[in-house]
């Protein structure tokens, strides 16, 4: 008999692709990395920036949004590392 594939949970699935917050030593992450470090699907930061309504604001780079780490960890309250 055939091995079923194992499937894997949205978490787990997502999880794999983005360093953890805490060492991440990007300026600023693209949309789908920032949504996953807010909890939030990257359809409502886009809404964010273009309503520019959210609790952050993207820059944009060459026409991309790009969200500062820096601005991450301080809406989530997460230390920023550096003293």
């Amino acid at each position: 008999m055939h091995a079923l594939p194992r499937i894997e949970t949205r978490e787990q699935a997502t999880a794999q692709k983005f360093t953890p917050l805490e060492h991440e030593n990007r300026p600023a992450v693209d949309t789908a990395a920032a949504a996953f470090y807010l909890n939030r699907r990257p359809q409502t930061l886009r809404g964010w920036a273009c309503m520019e309504n959210g609790p952050i604001r993207p820059i944009r780079v060459n026409g991309r949004l790009a969200w500062k780490v820096a601005d991450i960890k301080a809406v989530l309250g997460v230390g920023s590392g550096t003293a």
